[in-house]
Protein backbone atom coordinates (compact mmCIF):
# COMPACT_ATOMS: atom_id res chain seq x y z
CA UNK A 1 0.00 0.00 0.00
CA UNK A 2 1.33 3.62 -1.35
CA UNK A 3 1.81 5.56 1.98
CA UNK A 4 1.52 10.07 1.32
CA UNK A 5 3.77 11.74 4.12
CA UNK A 6 3.53 15.37 3.93
CA UNK A 7 6.67 17.60 5.17
CA UNK A 8 4.49 20.36 7.64
CA UNK A 9 7.24 22.55 7.61
CA UNK A 10 7.18 22.74 3.73
CA UNK A 11 3.32 22.84 3.88
CA UNK A 12 3.29 26.17 6.24
CA UNK A 13 5.95 27.38 3.90
CA UNK A 14 3.24 26.52 0.69
CA UNK A 15 0.63 28.47 2.96
CA UNK A 16 2.55 31.20 3.52
CA UNK A 17 3.36 31.91 -0.46
CA UNK A 18 0.25 31.19 -1.65
CA UNK A 19 -1.02 33.78 0.94
CA UNK A 20 1.47 36.68 -0.50
CA UNK A 21 0.64 35.57 -4.01
CA UNK A 22 -3.03 35.78 -3.35
CA UNK A 23 -2.60 39.21 -1.65
CA UNK A 24 -0.20 40.30 -4.12
CA UNK A 25 -3.49 40.33 -6.64
CA UNK A 26 -6.04 41.82 -4.69
CA UNK A 27 -6.13 44.94 -6.19
CA UNK A 28 -6.04 47.72 -4.15
CA UNK A 29 -9.23 49.47 -2.29
CA UNK A 30 -10.87 52.41 -4.09
CA UNK A 31 -10.33 55.66 -3.53
CA UNK A 32 -13.38 57.91 -4.21
CA UNK A 33 -10.35 60.70 -5.08
CA UNK A 34 -9.00 59.17 -7.67
CA UNK A 35 -12.15 59.02 -9.46
CA UNK A 36 -14.09 61.90 -8.52
CA UNK A 37 -12.75 65.86 -8.42
CA UNK A 38 -14.72 68.15 -6.46
CA UNK A 39 -16.05 71.34 -6.92
CA UNK A 40 -12.42 73.23 -5.66
CA UNK A 41 -10.53 71.41 -7.72
CA UNK A 42 -12.56 72.23 -11.11
CA UNK A 43 -11.91 76.01 -9.89
CA UNK A 44 -8.36 75.16 -9.77
CA UNK A 45 -8.10 73.52 -13.45
CA UNK A 46 -10.66 76.11 -14.68
CA UNK A 47 -7.74 78.83 -13.62
CA UNK A 48 -5.06 77.16 -15.90
CA UNK A 49 -7.39 77.36 -18.52
CA UNK A 50 -10.67 78.61 -19.97
CA UNK A 51 -14.34 77.23 -19.32
CA UNK A 52 -17.11 77.85 -21.97
CA UNK A 53 -20.51 76.88 -21.80
CA UNK A 54 -21.85 74.55 -24.40
CA UNK A 55 -23.16 77.14 -26.78
CA UNK A 56 -20.32 79.45 -26.30
CA UNK A 57 -18.43 76.45 -27.18
CA UNK A 58 -20.00 75.43 -30.71
CA UNK A 59 -20.42 79.60 -31.60
CA UNK A 60 -16.53 79.68 -31.02
CA UNK A 61 -15.47 77.05 -32.69
CA UNK A 62 -18.39 75.35 -35.13
CA UNK A 63 -17.89 77.00 -38.70
CA UNK A 64 -20.70 76.04 -41.36
CA UNK A 65 -18.04 74.70 -43.92
CA UNK A 66 -15.67 73.55 -41.09
CA UNK A 67 -11.93 73.99 -41.35
CA UNK A 68 -11.11 70.87 -42.53
CA UNK A 69 -12.84 70.76 -45.88
CA UNK A 70 -10.11 71.32 -49.23
CA UNK A 71 -9.56 70.42 -52.87
CA UNK A 72 -7.72 66.93 -51.09
CA UNK A 73 -9.89 66.65 -48.04
CA UNK A 74 -13.23 66.32 -49.09
CA UNK A 75 -17.00 65.98 -47.24
CA UNK A 76 -18.87 63.21 -48.21
CA UNK A 77 -20.79 64.56 -51.68
CA UNK A 78 -24.62 64.03 -50.13
CA UNK A 79 -23.76 66.48 -47.98
CA UNK A 80 -22.73 69.50 -49.62
CA UNK A 81 -24.85 69.44 -52.75
CA UNK A 82 -25.91 72.98 -52.68
CA UNK A 83 -22.69 74.23 -51.66
CA UNK A 84 -24.24 76.41 -48.71
CA UNK A 85 -25.26 74.37 -46.12
CA UNK A 86 -23.28 71.44 -44.84
CA UNK A 87 -24.80 68.48 -43.02
CA UNK A 88 -21.37 67.14 -42.47
CA UNK A 89 -18.16 69.67 -40.83
CA UNK A 90 -15.33 69.05 -39.27
CA UNK A 91 -13.65 72.25 -37.26
CA UNK A 92 -10.45 70.69 -35.72
CA UNK A 93 -9.37 72.46 -32.58
CA UNK A 94 -5.74 73.77 -31.66
CA UNK A 95 -4.36 72.38 -29.18
CA UNK A 96 -2.71 75.06 -26.14
CA UNK A 97 -0.74 75.16 -23.28
CA UNK A 98 -4.11 76.83 -21.91
CA UNK A 99 -6.99 74.34 -21.74
CA UNK A 100 -10.00 74.75 -23.32
CA UNK A 101 -13.38 73.26 -20.69
CA UNK A 102 -16.50 72.48 -21.17
CA UNK A 103 -18.74 70.74 -18.28
CA UNK A 104 -21.98 68.87 -18.39
CA UNK A 105 -23.66 66.21 -17.03
CA UNK A 106 -24.55 62.69 -18.96
CA UNK A 107 -28.33 62.25 -19.85
CA UNK A 108 -28.39 59.29 -21.70
CA UNK A 109 -27.62 55.49 -20.53
CA UNK A 110 -26.24 52.59 -23.38
CA UNK A 111 -27.40 49.60 -20.95
CA UNK A 112 -30.39 48.73 -22.94
CA UNK A 113 -28.79 49.22 -26.19
CA UNK A 114 -30.18 52.25 -27.78
CA UNK A 115 -27.18 54.81 -27.51
CA UNK A 116 -23.78 52.51 -29.20
CA UNK A 117 -20.49 54.42 -28.56
CA UNK A 118 -22.26 58.08 -27.80
CA UNK A 119 -23.06 60.02 -24.72
CA UNK A 120 -25.77 63.50 -24.70
CA UNK A 121 -24.75 65.95 -22.10
CA UNK A 122 -26.55 68.93 -20.80
CA UNK A 123 -25.72 72.12 -18.83
CA UNK A 124 -28.05 74.29 -17.36
CA UNK A 125 -27.29 78.31 -17.84
CA UNK A 126 -29.49 81.06 -16.78
CA UNK A 127 -32.13 78.55 -16.29
CA UNK A 128 -32.09 77.14 -19.86
CA UNK A 129 -30.79 73.77 -21.19
CA UNK A 130 -27.63 72.89 -23.47
CA UNK A 131 -26.80 70.30 -24.70
CA UNK A 132 -24.26 68.36 -27.26
CA UNK A 133 -23.59 64.72 -28.37
CA UNK A 134 -20.62 63.20 -27.26
CA UNK A 135 -18.85 60.81 -29.83
CA UNK A 136 -16.64 57.95 -27.98
CA UNK A 137 -15.42 54.92 -29.21
CA UNK A 138 -16.38 52.29 -26.33
CA UNK A 139 -18.85 49.73 -26.62
CA UNK A 140 -20.50 50.16 -22.52
CA UNK A 141 -19.68 53.53 -21.91
CA UNK A 142 -22.23 53.97 -19.56
CA UNK A 143 -20.38 51.77 -17.46
CA UNK A 144 -17.78 54.47 -17.42
CA UNK A 145 -19.59 57.22 -17.17
CA UNK A 146 -23.28 56.69 -15.96
CA UNK A 147 -26.59 58.71 -16.60
CA UNK A 148 -26.09 61.95 -13.80
CA UNK A 149 -22.54 61.73 -13.71
CA UNK A 150 -21.14 65.23 -14.36
CA UNK A 151 -18.21 65.61 -16.17
CA UNK A 152 -15.47 68.17 -16.88
CA UNK A 153 -13.80 67.62 -20.91
CA UNK A 154 -10.84 69.48 -22.10
CA UNK A 155 -11.85 70.13 -25.92
CA UNK A 156 -8.48 71.59 -27.27
CA UNK A 157 -6.80 69.20 -29.13
CA UNK A 158 -10.31 67.39 -29.95
CA UNK A 159 -12.60 68.45 -32.90
CA UNK A 160 -16.29 69.60 -32.91
CA UNK A 161 -18.11 68.67 -36.19
CA UNK A 162 -21.56 67.57 -37.34
CA UNK A 163 -22.66 64.38 -38.34
CA UNK A 164 -26.02 64.35 -40.82
CA UNK A 165 -26.55 68.35 -38.70
CA UNK A 166 -26.33 66.49 -35.04
CA UNK A 167 -23.40 69.06 -33.42
CA UNK A 168 -20.71 66.43 -31.57
CA UNK A 169 -17.22 66.07 -30.10
CA UNK A 170 -15.29 63.97 -32.15
CA UNK A 171 -12.27 63.19 -34.39
CA UNK A 172 -11.94 63.57 -38.18
CA UNK A 173 -12.89 59.88 -39.42
CA UNK A 174 -12.61 59.05 -43.27
CA UNK A 175 -14.91 56.82 -45.01
CA UNK A 176 -13.46 54.53 -47.83
CA UNK A 177 -16.38 51.80 -48.06
CA UNK A 178 -17.21 51.69 -51.90
CA UNK A 179 -19.21 48.87 -51.04
CA UNK A 180 -21.99 50.66 -48.92
CA UNK A 181 -25.74 52.01 -50.14
CA UNK A 182 -25.21 54.77 -51.96
CA UNK A 183 -21.32 54.40 -51.42
CA UNK A 184 -20.52 57.48 -53.79
CA UNK A 185 -22.84 60.05 -51.46
CA UNK A 186 -20.74 58.56 -48.58
CA UNK A 187 -17.01 58.04 -49.18
CA UNK A 188 -15.18 61.31 -47.67
CA UNK A 189 -14.73 62.73 -44.27
CA UNK A 190 -16.98 63.07 -41.66
CA UNK A 191 -16.81 63.57 -37.57
CA UNK A 192 -15.75 59.85 -36.16
CA UNK A 193 -15.38 58.60 -32.66
CA UNK A 194 -12.54 59.95 -30.24
CA UNK A 195 -10.62 56.55 -29.01
CA UNK A 196 -11.38 55.92 -25.35
CA UNK A 197 -8.04 55.98 -24.43
CA UNK A 198 -7.92 59.65 -25.89
CA UNK A 199 -11.57 60.73 -24.66
CA UNK A 200 -10.64 59.04 -20.64
CA UNK A 201 -7.39 61.20 -20.89
CA UNK A 202 -9.19 64.26 -21.07
CA UNK A 203 -12.64 63.80 -19.10
CA UNK A 204 -13.03 63.97 -15.07
CA UNK A 205 -15.73 63.39 -13.13
CA UNK A 206 -17.12 65.86 -10.60
CA UNK A 207 -18.89 64.69 -7.90
CA UNK A 208 -20.91 61.21 -7.98
CA UNK A 209 -23.48 60.16 -10.48
CA UNK A 210 -27.31 62.13 -9.55
CA UNK A 211 -29.99 61.55 -12.18
CA UNK A 212 -32.12 63.77 -9.33
CA UNK A 213 -30.32 66.96 -11.38
CA UNK A 214 -30.87 66.41 -14.54
CA UNK A 215 -33.86 68.61 -16.30
CA UNK A 216 -36.12 67.32 -18.53
CA UNK A 217 -37.50 69.77 -21.18
CA UNK A 218 -40.97 69.68 -22.09
CA UNK A 219 -42.61 70.60 -25.25
CA UNK A 220 -45.03 70.48 -27.76
CA UNK A 221 -44.25 68.06 -30.83
CA UNK A 222 -45.20 71.23 -32.90
CA UNK A 223 -42.82 73.30 -30.89
CA UNK A 224 -39.68 71.65 -32.73
CA UNK A 225 -40.80 70.19 -36.05
CA UNK A 226 -42.27 73.85 -36.93
CA UNK A 227 -38.36 74.76 -36.88
CA UNK A 228 -37.59 75.92 -40.57
CA UNK A 229 -34.30 75.87 -40.74
CA UNK A 230 -30.67 74.13 -40.26
CA UNK A 231 -28.98 76.07 -38.10
CA UNK A 232 -31.93 76.86 -35.67
CA UNK A 233 -32.34 73.42 -35.55
CA UNK A 234 -28.72 72.61 -34.34
CA UNK A 235 -29.95 74.15 -31.13
CA UNK A 236 -32.65 71.65 -30.26
CA UNK A 237 -30.92 68.37 -31.15
CA UNK A 238 -29.31 66.13 -27.92
CA UNK A 239 -31.48 67.63 -25.25
CA UNK A 240 -33.37 65.80 -23.44
CA UNK A 241 -37.44 66.03 -23.42
CA UNK A 242 -40.73 65.22 -22.17
CA UNK A 243 -43.19 65.38 -24.57
CA UNK A 244 -47.19 64.93 -22.61
CA UNK A 245 -50.25 63.60 -23.86
CA UNK A 246 -49.19 61.40 -26.51
CA UNK A 247 -49.50 58.08 -28.08
CA UNK A 248 -48.34 55.70 -30.65
CA UNK A 249 -50.34 55.58 -34.09
CA UNK A 250 -49.04 51.92 -34.85
CA UNK A 251 -47.29 53.44 -37.94
CA UNK A 252 -43.54 54.39 -39.72
CA UNK A 253 -42.44 57.12 -41.33
CA UNK A 254 -41.38 56.29 -45.19
CA UNK A 255 -38.30 57.85 -46.87
CA UNK A 256 -40.68 60.21 -48.77
CA UNK A 257 -41.69 61.82 -45.27
CA UNK A 258 -45.08 59.40 -45.52
CA UNK A 259 -45.97 57.52 -43.09
CA UNK A 260 -47.72 53.85 -43.65
CA UNK A 261 -49.36 51.14 -40.78
CA UNK A 262 -47.30 48.68 -39.16
CA UNK A 263 -47.86 45.27 -39.75
CA UNK A 264 -47.97 41.65 -37.95
CA UNK A 265 -44.78 40.11 -39.81
CA UNK A 266 -42.41 38.49 -38.14
CA UNK A 267 -39.64 41.24 -36.93
CA UNK A 268 -36.93 39.44 -37.71
CA UNK A 269 -37.49 39.41 -41.31
CA UNK A 270 -40.68 41.82 -41.87
CA UNK A 271 -38.41 45.60 -41.24
CA UNK A 272 -41.84 47.15 -40.85
CA UNK A 273 -43.36 44.93 -38.30
CA UNK A 274 -45.06 46.43 -35.01
CA UNK A 275 -42.30 46.20 -32.64
CA UNK A 276 -39.62 49.19 -31.82
CA UNK A 277 -37.33 48.23 -34.20
CA UNK A 278 -37.39 44.98 -36.28
CA UNK A 279 -34.87 44.24 -38.59
CA UNK A 280 -32.53 46.42 -41.22
CA UNK A 281 -31.10 43.38 -42.64
CA UNK A 282 -28.16 44.46 -41.12
CA UNK A 283 -27.82 48.30 -42.55
CA UNK A 284 -28.22 49.32 -38.84
CA UNK A 285 -29.84 52.45 -39.52
CA UNK A 286 -32.19 53.47 -36.50
CA UNK A 287 -35.93 52.19 -37.06
CA UNK A 288 -38.70 54.88 -36.21
CA UNK A 289 -42.37 54.64 -35.25
CA UNK A 290 -44.83 57.66 -35.31
CA UNK A 291 -46.37 59.09 -31.92
CA UNK A 292 -49.08 61.62 -32.46
CA UNK A 293 -50.96 64.16 -30.02
CA UNK A 294 -54.25 64.84 -29.55
CA UNK A 295 -53.73 68.04 -32.46
CA UNK A 296 -52.51 65.25 -35.08
CA UNK A 297 -49.18 66.87 -34.72
CA UNK A 298 -46.45 63.66 -35.33
CA UNK A 299 -42.85 62.71 -34.63
CA UNK A 300 -40.94 59.41 -34.78
CA UNK A 301 -39.58 57.60 -31.72
CA UNK A 302 -36.16 56.22 -32.93
CA UNK A 303 -34.95 52.89 -31.57
CA UNK A 304 -31.87 50.33 -32.95
CA UNK A 305 -32.61 47.07 -34.19
CA UNK A 306 -29.66 45.99 -31.65
CA UNK A 307 -31.47 47.34 -28.22
CA UNK A 308 -32.80 44.78 -26.02
CA UNK A 309 -36.05 45.80 -26.02
CA UNK A 310 -36.31 45.93 -30.50
CA UNK A 311 -38.89 43.23 -31.16
CA UNK A 312 -41.17 44.60 -27.89
CA UNK A 313 -44.60 45.05 -29.68
CA UNK A 314 -45.26 49.01 -29.60
CA UNK A 315 -47.88 49.93 -26.65
CA UNK A 316 -51.28 48.89 -28.03
CA UNK A 317 -49.51 46.71 -30.49
CA UNK A 318 -50.32 43.13 -30.65
CA UNK A 319 -49.99 39.67 -32.71
CA UNK A 320 -53.51 41.27 -34.19
CA UNK A 321 -52.27 44.68 -35.01
CA UNK A 322 -52.06 48.05 -34.06
CA UNK A 323 -55.80 49.10 -33.30
CA UNK A 324 -55.00 49.08 -29.40
CA UNK A 325 -52.31 51.84 -29.94
CA UNK A 326 -54.60 54.96 -29.84
CA UNK A 327 -55.42 53.72 -25.96
CA UNK A 328 -52.28 54.40 -24.42
CA UNK A 329 -51.26 58.21 -23.88
CA UNK A 330 -49.39 59.77 -21.73
CA UNK A 331 -45.40 61.19 -21.13
CA UNK A 332 -42.73 60.09 -23.36
CA UNK A 333 -39.06 61.38 -22.34
CA UNK A 334 -35.84 60.62 -24.17
CA UNK A 335 -33.27 62.52 -26.20
CA UNK A 336 -34.60 65.02 -29.07
CA UNK A 337 -32.54 64.42 -32.20
CA UNK A 338 -32.27 66.27 -35.42
CA UNK A 339 -31.24 63.98 -38.15
CA UNK A 340 -30.88 64.68 -41.96
CA UNK A 341 -28.55 63.13 -44.03
CA UNK A 342 -29.89 63.59 -47.62
CA UNK A 343 -28.98 67.51 -48.93
CA UNK A 344 -32.85 68.21 -48.63
CA UNK A 345 -31.97 71.17 -46.83
CA UNK A 346 -34.89 71.93 -45.24
CA UNK A 347 -35.91 70.38 -41.98
CA UNK A 348 -38.79 68.15 -42.36
CA UNK A 349 -41.15 66.10 -39.69
CA UNK A 350 -39.61 63.17 -40.59
CA UNK A 351 -35.95 64.65 -39.48
CA UNK A 352 -37.16 64.80 -35.98
CA UNK A 353 -36.99 61.72 -33.66
CA UNK A 354 -36.76 61.09 -29.99
CA UNK A 355 -34.86 58.39 -29.33
CA UNK A 356 -35.43 56.47 -25.73
CA UNK A 357 -32.70 55.04 -23.34
CA UNK A 358 -35.42 52.25 -22.28
CA UNK A 359 -38.86 51.25 -21.67
CA UNK A 360 -38.91 52.99 -18.69
CA UNK A 361 -39.02 56.62 -20.89
CA UNK A 362 -42.54 55.65 -22.02
CA UNK A 363 -45.29 56.33 -19.41
CA UNK A 364 -48.19 55.58 -21.44
CA UNK A 365 -51.56 54.28 -19.73
CA UNK A 366 -54.98 53.28 -20.63
CA UNK A 367 -57.81 54.84 -19.47
CA UNK A 368 -57.69 52.75 -15.90
CA UNK A 369 -54.43 54.14 -15.22
CA UNK A 370 -52.45 50.80 -16.16
CA UNK A 371 -48.81 50.89 -17.84
CA UNK A 372 -49.01 49.76 -21.41
CA UNK A 373 -48.22 46.21 -21.16
CA UNK A 374 -44.06 44.81 -22.03
CA UNK A 375 -45.25 41.93 -24.56
CA UNK A 376 -42.35 40.38 -26.87
CA UNK A 377 -42.80 38.90 -30.29
CA UNK A 378 -42.85 35.28 -30.26
CA UNK A 379 -43.52 33.22 -33.45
Amino acid sequence: MKKSIFNTSKLSLLLVLGSMLMAACTPDPVNEANIFITEDQVNELIEQGTLLTIEEFKAKYMTEKGNFLSDTTLYRTRATSNGKDYLFSIDTIPATEKPVYIRGRVTTDDYAGNFYKAMCIQQIVDGKQQAFRLSVDAGSIGGLYQIGQELLIRVDGLAIGRYANQPQLCLPSYNNNTYANNAEQKIGWAPGRIPIAIFKARTQCIGKPDIDKLVYEEYEIADFTSVLNLQEARQWDAKLVRVKNVHYTGEYFESNGSVSKCSTGDPEEDGNANVFAPTTNNIGYPQSRVIADANGKKTAISSSEYAKFAHFYLPGADKNGITNCPNYIGDVVGILGFYSDNARYKPAPDDWSITIRSLDDLQLKDANGNLWPRVEYQK
